[in-house]
């Protein structure tokens, strides 16, 4: 299984269980991992989406400024 699969698993497992602790009402159990799970979210698709544009500072070449002499 790839490392994508697997993080969208764990990641399924999470909600599913988080799902299932509030039908059964343990709402006092989810209400501290609410920002932990916004969080896993915001990580998990971050780190799922390609990269489209380089990094800052990667790559790309220098602006000419106007102290130098070019304009």
């Amino acid at each position: 299984m790839g490392t994508r699969k697997m993080v969208v698993v764990a990641t399924a497992l999470v909600f599913a269980w988080s799902a299932v602790m509030a039908a059964m009402g343990h709402a006092a159990v989810l209400v501290p991992l609410a920002p932990v799970l916004g969080l896993t979210v915001q990580q998990v698709v971050r780190a799922l989406r390609p990269q489209t544009e380089p990094a800052t500072g990667q790559g790309l070449a220098p602006a000419p400024d106007e102290r130098d002499g070019a304009l």
